[in-house]
């Protein structure tokens, strides 16, 4: 048994965050319903390269962190939409939701409204920058958080302007700390008997992605300086251009140093640094750069990524995703998945954890909008009728 099989988690979320932190949970197992309204579904299901999916409502950016869950497609500005997801959270465990702040009491989807309806629920709000502070309600996207971070500054050569990181790695460490915060408050709930109300900000979560650069900063008063793809202090711990391509070299420690110049053919470097410090082996950096630049030149960083690594020299040709997805060891891990066999079942990355059994797994693709809205009202005892009426009224939206 997967650990969250038989928790029920109403999701209420949408772009990316959100709907990774559900996803994480999804995939361990929990029944996931993602509420979306009826004339305004989630804005990634038009979201992709490909525009025929985007048309059909079932974007990639969509399908990315949907597999696996349920789809209700609920008018919640109307009373009787409320009244249906009211009559949801009763048999629910966690609502996850990241709507601005203003609307949720005239929603009636605030912690309050809604413990009061189940007072053990775990009630999640994600956010730009939280629910208290000068800036709480001030909107927020995954780039706008990298900027106000400082993460942008970190990142690009020492010289250059700040650069965004391309991935949406604020939207998805924002989630997989949603997903922690979610599973650590159920923890807690089976000894206390408690829910509790979570407040996740992508800002703090970019904080969190930042750990080091926080720490140093706080310490010194001054942050450290980005550096590209050369590190300013270990000739070692960079990249460097080969016979053909690129590889990055990963000898951090001077055991691995040491060993990286014994594969390089010279044995006197190799002893030379395999017993200095920190301080020492920055005080040789450019001389040693000037061998290394000089002997990769003599292989293909294929070739030079073999030797090092049987030396236990950490280093990687530098590769686009797309070469990186077909290599053998990612093919032979349980990070890409996939569900089913319909037109829009695809392999989709996981989670990045494999346990020896009920581990993280995908039974399902992405749901088409409001798919399951049907079976679920009938599970909440409204008849066929019922619901034809809630259609007609545009309250619901069922698939034909």
């Amino acid at each position: 048994m997967q650990p969250f099989y038989g928790l029920r988690i109403l999701d209420l979320t949408h772009v990316f965050a959100g709907p990774f932190s559900t996803y994480q949970l999804s995939v361990m197992g929990a029944e996931v319903i993602k509420i979306e309204a009826v004339n305004a579904p989630d804005m990634m299901r038009q979201v992709g390269p490909d525009e025929q999916l985007n048309e059909q409502a079932m974007g990639l950016g969509f399908q990315a962190q949907a597999s696996n869950k349920k789809a209700l497609a609920l008018d919640l500005k109307q009373s009787q939409g409320r009244d249906i997801f009211h009559k949801l959270v009763r048999t629910a465990d966690v609502v996850v939701q990241n709507y601005t702040s203003g609307c949720l009491i005239e929603l009636g989807l605030d912690a309050a409204t809604l413990r009061a309806i189940k007072p053990d629920l775990i009630y999640c709000s994600i956010s730009g920058y939280g629910r208290t502070g000068p800036k709480s309600h001030d909107p927020a996207y995954d780039n706008v958080i990298q900027a106000y971070t400082g993460i942008m500054c970190a990142n690009g050569e020492a010289e250059s302007d700040p650069v965004r990181v391309g991935p949406a790695v604020v939207d998805y460490g924002t989630g997989a700390q949603a997903a922690f915060a979610i599973s650590a408050a159920l923890y807690r709930r089976l000894a206390s008997g408690e829910g509790c109300e979570i407040d996740v900000a992508m800002s703090d979560a970019a904080l969190m992605l930042l750990n080091y650069h926080v720490v140093s900063t706080l310490a010194t008063g001054q942050a450290p300086k980005p550096c590209g793809n050369k590190d300013p202090v270990l000739a070692g711990y960079s990249a460097y251009t080969t016979l053909a391509g690129q590889i990055m070299l990963g000898a951090y420690t001077p055991r691995q140093l040491a060993n990286l110049m014994q594969v390089l053919g010279s044995p006197a470097r190799a002893l030379a640094v395999i017993n200095l410090g920190l301080a020492e082996l920055a005080g040789r950096r450019d001389d040693d750069e000037r061998f290394i630049s000089q002997a990769l030149m003599a292989k293909t960083a294929a070739e030079w990524e073999d030797l090092l690594n049987k030396a236990q020299v950490p280093a990687a040709r530098i590769k686009p995703i797309e070469e990186t997805l077909q290599t053998a060891q990612i093919q032979q891990r349980p990070v890409l998945q996939k569900a089913g066999s319909d037109d829009h079942a695809r392999h989709t990355p996981v989670a990045g954890f494999s346990f020896d059994k009920d581990g993280p797994t995908l039974h399902s693709g992405a749901p088409q909008h409001g798919q399951h809205t049907q079976s679920l009202l009938l599970e909440l005892g409204f008849s066929n009728q019922d619901i034809e009426s809630l259609a007609a009224q545009n309250i619901v939206l069922t698939q034909a």
